[in-house]
């Protein structure tokens, strides 16, 4: 096995992984027993779900982020289904909606009431009935609001609008047909335009959803692939499987050609099924085994050699699924990058495990942290379905900080009011500070700095800025990267300024020194 052990810089080296002290973790929670390859955990800022044990269907247990400790017997639960449940996932735009599935061929999207909950669901907020066999796996549209794709044991992918006051809805928008067995797998590019999948054929599908056609197919008898995951928008793909030795194996594809993978990693000899988490904002891939107890990371490279080994969370006790917090719920104080909250059926438990950077500053670690995506749809569900394509609306996890769309927008700036509500006005971070408002003569005195500065040579211009230079760095090919600069620059503005307050400050303090200094010597 090669893990690419040749020297590698990165900030990520070091990234280890924190498990919860036990007061932090979930205790006595009725896990689910059922062998079906899927998580069977999901988590949102507000909730953890998990698929629970009970005697007769099917059901669920919703509990708060924060309330951890020992889990009461008679804590109610989620109950509508009349078999097992098989799968759920959290609403992206929604923190208090839930999808699940079912062996009784039904999905149902549950409504979580704001207040906690203090009695059993058993009615559903909707019903999608389709599927003439169970169905094994859900996934939301990544950026388009109310659309929930489904895969049964019919072989079949539907397509489901929920935009609609229907309670009970029998016609899904689409039907994808190009599988002839099982799906195991599937997963969204970047803006929602591509689906791919992993099918009990052990082949890898890349379709246009909207369209149902197969646009790549990969047949490569050296892989078989359990579990695929697109690699945000690197138009690269990377699968889970077996090898023809049948050893644990990670492939590394382009998105453009499935014919030959461009790299293929074996891991080990054991039997469980491979889970890989991908993180877009670090290029960090997570790859969990079912049954076992360690969690490898990887960070991954546009280029040769694409994937460097980085370090191995180890543990004794074995897990049966992974929930992911979505970036929005992480400690960014703590320089956490990334949280998993483990299942351990054996002992009743859901231990969180947090991947820490070490770092010794306690302030907001822009590096680590770059715009991610936000909790808003960046489209509605008849736009993405009349053809429309829109990456994810982008936020700053710098606390305070609120949603930017995916290309920046320059507002026109206001002119200055010394009689301004304060209250009115936002500045960086959603509040104004003093410094924001500025007398006239002071905007005049910045204008003219500006003419001065164009004027002058690049090499004196470059000198004007203590820290943020804009020509250290080529200009920005990707949405992503024109973002990153804008806040960079927005940040510098913001710093700028406050040094300008604080040497006004200090000129007003020099003055009233010298003014009293100035009394002192006439009263002498």
């Amino acid at each position: 096995m090669s893990w690419n052990l040749q020297y590698h810089t990165s900030k990520f080296r070091h990234v280890y992984g924190r498990p919860a002290s036990k007061e932090k973790c979930y205790d006595c929670v009725p896990i689910t027993h059922n062998v079906h390859d899927n998580q069977f955990c999901a988590v949102n800022p507000h909730f953890i779900a998990v698929v629970t044990e009970c005697a007769c269907g099917g059901a669920f247990v919703v509990i708060p982020i924060h309330q951890t400790g020992k889990l009461d017997p008679h804590y109610p639960r989620i109950w509508g289904h009349r078999g097992n449940v098989l799968d759920i996932k959290w609403n992206p735009f929604n923190d208090f909606v839930i999808a699940s599935c079912s062996e009784d061929a039904t999905v149902k999207i549950w409504e979580i009431p704001k207040p906690l909950l203090t009695k059993t669901i058993t009615s559903p907020k909707k019903e999608l009935l389709g599927h003439v066999r169970r169905v094994g796996l859900i996934e939301w549209h990544p950026t388009a609001n109310n659309i929930l794709f489904s895969s049964g044991y019919d072989y079949k992918i539907m397509i489901w609008n929920l935009d609609t006051t229907k309670t009970v809805i029998s016609n899904p928008v689409k039907i994808l047909s190009a599988h002839r067995d099982v799906v195991l797998s599937m997963s969204f590019n970047t803006d929602g335009s591509l689906l791919a999948t992993a099918c009990r054929d052990r082949k890898i599908r890349l379709i246009d959803p909207r369209a149902g056609t197969v646009l790549q197919e990969a047949s490569y008898s050296s892989h078989k692939a359990n579990k695929v995951l697109f690699l945000g928008n690197m138009k690269k793909l990377i699968s889970t499987g077996t090898s023809r030795w049948n050893n644990r194996q990670i492939a590394l594809w382009d998105q453009d050609d499935l014919s030959v993978p461009l790299l293929e990693e074996d891991l080990d000899g054991s039997s469980g099924i491979l889970f890989p988490f991908y993180d877009s904002d670090t290029h960090m891939l997570y790859v969990v085994g079912k049954g076992d107890g360690n969690i490898r990371y990887y960070e991954i490279n546009p280029e040769k050699p694409y994937l460097y080994y980085l370090m191995e969370y180890r543990s004794h006790l074995p897990q049966k699924g992974m929930g992911m917090m979505p970036k929005r719920g992480l400690e960014v104080s703590a320089c956490e990058i990334f949280r998993f909250y483990k299942l351990i059926p054996t002992k009743s438990l859901i231990e969180p495990i947090s991947m820490i950077v070490p770092r010794r500053s306690e302030s907001y670690q822009e590096d680590i942290y770059p715009l991610t995506t936000a909790a808003q749809p960046a489209l509605t569900a008849q736009e993405w379905l009349n053809g429309v394509n829109k990456g994810p609306l982008l936020v700053s996890l710098r606390p305070g900080s609120g949603v930017v769309n995916s290309l920046p927008q320059f507002p026109e700036p206001e002119p200055p009011s010394k009689t301004a509500d304060l209250s009115q006005h936002q500045g960086w971070g959603g509040r104004m500070t003093l410094e924001d408002v500025q007398e006239p003569n002071e905007i005049e005195h910045r204008r003219k700095l500006l003419r001065v500065e164009e004027k002058l040579p690049k090499n004196e211009q470059m000198c004007l800025s203590s820290s943020f230079d804009i020509f250290e760095c080529p200009p920005p090919k990707t949405e992503n990267e024109l973002l990153q600069m804008f806040y960079r620059q927005q940040e510098e503005i913001r710093r700028l300024r406050e040094l300008v307050n604080q040497r006004d400050v200090q000129i007003k303090q020099m003055k009233l020194e010298s003014g009293n200094f100035s009394m002192d010597t006439d009263s002498y």
